[in-house]
C-alpha cells in the first residue's frame, strides 16, 4: 500500500487525509500543537462549516476562478459536508444567509469530529512537525525533510498549508514557498475577506457604530458597480468592517480610485424616503435641524450627516428648503466613502492568490509539473465570499485530492 503525506492539518488537510485513508497509508503532518487551529476562530469561534444554498449557486459567491472548482464542488457538495458531520454526531443548524454552524456554537465540536474520523481511519497524525523542504528527484517528490533534519518518505504528497492570513494559526505561506521551489507560478497573494480602510477622517467619529439592513456598493471612477449587496457593516477607527464589507473587499484590489457607497435606507425609494423625512419635519417643525433626525438615524451618525448635508445644525426645521431636503434624501441613499485600500493580509480571513490554477488539474487537484504532488484549499488561487464557502472549498478540494491520488499518474 502506498504512503500519502498530507502537509497541513486544517480543514483541507484533514479531509484529504480522511479521503485518502481508504486506499493508502496516510501521514498527516501539522506544524502546530493541534489540528484545525484556524477552524477554532472561524465564525467568531462558532465555525461556519459550510453554506446550505444550492450547490449550483456557490459559483456566484466565488470571485476568483470559480469554474476551476466545478469538479471539486460537485464531487463533494455542501450536502456531503453536512451529512459527514451529522453522521459523526455533530448536530447542525442553518442561520441567516444559509450559513451552517454546529448547533452547539462550538468549533471544537467540528474539530473533535474530524479527529475521531482520522483516528478511525488510522491516519498517522504528527503534530509540532514543521516541514523544511520537499526532496525532489527527476520531478518526483521522494520525501519531506523536517526542521529537525529527519526525513519522511512517501509516494504521494498533498499540500494543504493555507495562505498568509492569520499567521498565528500557522498560515505563514510555507506551501507557497514549496510550490514555487518546485517550479509552480504563484499568483501574488493578497488579502481577501478583510476590512477596508477609508480616507475620510470623520469615519473615526463613527467607530463602533453597527448598521443593519443597509446596501453597500463598491463603485469605480467610471461609475461601474463592482460589488453590491445588502447586509450588516461596522465602522472602525480605520474604516469599515463587518460581513458585508468583508465580501466587498474581494473587488477592491482590482481597481483604484474606488468608493464605497452606502444606502442607509434601501427599503425606501427616493420618493418614499422624502415623504418619510417630510413627516418627521412636520413632527419637529419648531426644532433645530440637529434635533429632527432621532427617529431616522442612529445617534452617532447624526452629527456626520448634518455636516455632510450642508444644512446648519441650528436651522429651524420649518425653514429648511425643498432643495435642502432633497439633497438630504440623496445623501442618505448615497452615503459615500473614499476607499484607501485594505487592512494587512495578516488580518484577512482568507488569502486571495496562491498556486496558479492553470498548473493544477481541476479534476484531480494534481500538479501538472510534479506528478505525485496535489494541492487543496487556500494554498491555491481560489477564494470566496464570507458565509461558509471557503471552508466548503477546502473540504471539497481536500476530498478530491485524497480520492484521486495516482489516477492520472
Amino acid at each position: 500500500m502506498s504512503t500519502v503525506i498530507v502537509i497541513g492539518g486544517g480543514p483541507a488537510g484533514m479531509m484529504a487525509a480522511i479521503a485518502a485513508a481508504d486506499r493508502h497509508n496516510v501521514i498527516l503532518v501539522e506544524k502546530n500543537e493541534k489540528l484545525g487551529k484556524k477552524l477554532f476562530i472561524t465564525g467568531k469561534g462558532r465555525c461556519n462549516i459550510t453554506n446550505a444554498k444550492n450547490i449550483n449557486d456557490f459559483f456566484n459567491y466565488i470571485p476568483s476562478n470559480p469554474y476551476f472548482l466545478y469538479s471539486a464542488l460537485y464531487s463533494y457538495t455542501n450536502e456531503d459536508t453536512m451529512s459527514f458531520f451529522e453522521k459523526l454526531g455533530v448536530k447542525l443548524k442553518i442561520e441567516r444567509g444559509d450559513r451552517v454552524f454546529p448547533e452547539s456554537d462550538k468549533s471544537s465540536d467540528i474539530i473533535s469530529a474530524f479527529q475521531r474520523e482520522l483516528r478511525r481511519k488510522k491516519v498517522d497524525i504528527r503534530l509540532n512537525c514543521t516541514v523544511k523542504k520537499l526532496i525532489v528527484k527527476n520531478k518526483i517528490i521522494e520525501g519531506i525533510e523536517l526542521q529537525d533534519k529527519s526525513i519522511i518518505k512517501g509516494d504521494y504528497f498533498i499540500i494543504c498549508t493555507g495562505g498568509l492570513s492569520y499567521p498565528s494559526t500557522g498560515s505563514t505561506g510555507d506551501g507557497l514557498y514549496f510550490a514555487k521551489e518546485l517550479g509552480h507560478n504563484i499568483v501574488n497573494p493578497r488579502p481577501s475577506l478583510v476590512p477596508i480602510t477609508i480616507k475620510e477622517e470623520w469615519v473615526k467619529e463613527l467607530q463602533g457604530l453597527s448598521l443593519k439592513n443597509i446596501e453597500l456598493s463598491i463603485i469605480n471612477k467610471n461609475n461601474k458597480v463592482l460589488f453590491r449587496d445588502f447586509g450588516e457593516m461596522l465602522f472602525t477607527h480605520f474604516g469599515i468592517s463587518g460581513p458585508l464589507v468583508l465580501s466587498a473587499s474581494g473587488v477592491v484590489h482590482k481597481d483604484k480610485q474606488i468608493k464605497a457607497v452606502i444606502n442607509l435606507k434601501p427599503a425606501l425609494s427616493f420618493e418614499d424616503l422624502d415623504k418619510r423625512i417630510q413627516s418627521d419635519f412636520i413632527k419637529y417643525a419648531n426644532k433645530n435641524f440637529k434635533n429632527s433626525l432621532d427617529d431616522l438615524l442612529p445617534q452617532k451618525l447624526i452629527p456626520v450627516v448634518i455636516r455632510l448635508s450642508g444644512i446648519s445644525e441650528d436651522k429651524k426645521v420649518n425653514s429648511i428648503t425643498r432643495d435642502e431636503r432633497k439633497n438630504l434624501v440623496k445623501l442618505l441613499q448615497n452615503f459615500t466613502l473614499t476607499i484607501n485600500g485594505l487592512r494587512p493580509i495578516e488580518e484577512a480571513i482568507v488569502t486571495a492568490g496562491g498556486v496558479d490554477i492553470k498548473e493544477i488539474n481541476p479534476s484531480t487537484m494534481q500538479s501538472k509539473i510534479i506528478h505525485n504532488l496535489y494541492f487543496a484549499g487556500e494554498v491555491m488561487d481560489v477564494d470566496a465570499y464570507t458565509g461558509g464557502f471557503n471552508i466548503q472549498i477546502a473540504l471539497s478540494t481536500g476530498y478530491l485530492a485524497g480520492t484521486k491520488l495516482g489516477e492520472s499518474y
